[in-house]
């Protein structure tokens, strides 16, 4: 199953989403963020889907390969769903069976929310498959950069996202390589008393911390030796320009913030 988790991960392509300034799509991806909670019914949420669905098919990103990065987050989703179905006490009773009551605001609440979580992980996940993890550092360095007169350290802190990006697939091959090895050895990952299975999770979780900060040690040791120092003065080979095309992407956002404003009940 972890290889399936997309999050973190990049496939080179050539799409119109691929070509975007980085800027524009971490921009995109932030305000996207927001716009979001302005959905409230289900045509506002069926804008946001049309959105979400259109960018991925541009994006020509196998929709296979997006179905199964979304299989290891379908248990979360689903939980949320019945958290809401269960807890939410409004509009007309559809159920009841002893303690449990399900009301139809639960149901559609449940809906809406699983919808919601659905659709900002797809357009976050959209963002690190189609960007580079040098794009995005210098997407962020050159954002965050007015920060700089206030003593942030930017290239700092984009050096420290781009890298926990770029290693959240390793990380997860790593995962997988440890629950391997401890299954060997009797450990039971998905079968089993919940008990049992939080209990295998702690050998898991001790040679996983190991291998990152040994991780960690090595690229922080070879960038010593080949004299890296970022920060004042330190230039990028990738130059950004922004081009009609980022402009066309914020128009479209645009476009939706003022639908979900207008259908809004």
């Amino acid at each position: 199953m972890m290889q399936n988790i997309i999050i973190g991960q990049y496939v080179p392509g050539q799409s119109f989403i691929h070509n975007l300034d980085p800027r524009a799509k971490l921009l995109t991806a932030f305000l996207f963020v927001i716009v979001v909670f302005l959905a409230n019914n289900w045509i506002t949420y069926a804008l946001l889907g049309g959105f979400t669905l259109l960018a991925i098919l541009i994006s020509r990103l196998p929709l296979r390969y997006i179905y199964n990065g979304l299989k290891p987050i379908i248990l979360v989703i689903i939980l949320t769903f019945l958290l809401h179905v269960f807890l939410t006490k409004e509009g007309t009773l559809l159920f009841d069976w002893g303690f449990l009551e399900v009301y139809e605001g639960g149901v559609t609440q449940g809906i809406f929310i699983s919808l919601r979580l659905l659709f900002l992980i797809m357009i976050t996940s959209l963002l690190t498959l189609t960007t580079t993890p040098i794009d995005i550092t210098v997407g962020i360095e050159t954002l965050l950069g007015p920060m700089k007169k206030v003593g942030l350290p930017v290239h700092e802190f984009a050096l420290m996202m781009s890298i926990a990006l770029r290693f959240i697939p390793t990380l997860l091959e790593e995962t997988e390589k440890i629950m391997k090895a401890q299954s060997a050895r009797g450990a039971q990952f998905s079968s089993g008393p919940i008990k049992e299975r939080l209990k295998s999770i702690v050998p898991l979780l001790v040679p996983l911390f190991v291998s990152a900060f040994k991780r960690a040690e090595d690229l922080a040791m070879a960038m010593e030796a080949r004299g890296y120092r970022g920060g004042e003065g330190r230039t990028s080979i990738r130059l950004l320009k922004w081009s009609g095309k980022d402009t066309l992407l914020f128009i479209v956002l645009l476009i939706l913030c003022v639908g979900l404003l207008l259908l809004r009940s």
